[in-house]
């Protein structure tokens, strides 16, 4: 799963630093919005030509972005 990870990229000039697929402008975010949205993971890796993969690692990174938080 770490490895997967390593699909995410942070870059400052790239899309003002939020974290993206690697080697794409398609951000965790926006993953995130579609998935929410109801999009299915054909849909979004067809539309965004990315992977299933990527969209997975969007979820992960999410989660674990997440989980660091304090509450």
């Amino acid at each position: 799963m770490e490895d997967l990870l390593k699909r995410i990229t942070v870059n400052p000039k790239v899309m003002a630093g939020k974290p993206v697929i690697r080697g794409t402008r398609i951000t965790v975010d926006l993953i995130l919005e579609l998935v929410a949205s109801g999009m299915t993971l054909k849909e979004i890796t067809k539309d965004y030509r990315i992977s299933v993969d990527d969209v997975r690692v969007a979820l992960l990174y999410a989660a674990k972005v997440i989980s660091k938080k304090k509450h």
